[in-house]
């Protein structure tokens, strides 16, 4: 009976820290994709992102729609991902590295090096 009212006790104890714990958050980040290949180029570098539990790209909009956890990530860093990936995320702009290596079709219509998509 004591060890009863010890795990009692012991479960009053700990569950406000449980409670305290908050689901996913959503984050949506304006994106300068173009094509098919940006939205698997981004979403692919926002599955390795800590924290991240689902990404999906809408290419109407560019808007990257991405489900965290906001003990292990933050939107800045999901923004990081997206610029280290080649590409604008909100406003924090594409790495210059990793825009020069991508494919024409993904480049910006204003660039000199973009080509549609065929």
């Amino acid at each position: 009976m004591k060890n009863l009212a010890i795990i009692f006790l012991f479960g009053l104890l700990i569950s406000p820290a449980f409670a305290g714990k908050s689901g996913p958050d959503t984050l949506m980040v304006r994106t300068s994709a173009q094509c098919g290949d940006c939205k698997n180029r981004i979403e692919k570098a926002l599955a390795f992102e800590r924290g991240v539990k689902s990404s999906e790209l809408d290419l109407e909009t560019k808007i990257v729609t991405v489900i965290y956890k906001p003990g292990k990530t933050t939107p800045g860093k999901i923004r990081e991902a997206i610029s280290k990936s080649g590409y604008d995320a909100d406003d924090v702009p594409a790495d210059a590295k990793a825009y020069a290596k991508l494919p024409p079709c993904c480049k910006k219509p204003h660039d000199p090096d973009h080509k549609e998509h065929h």
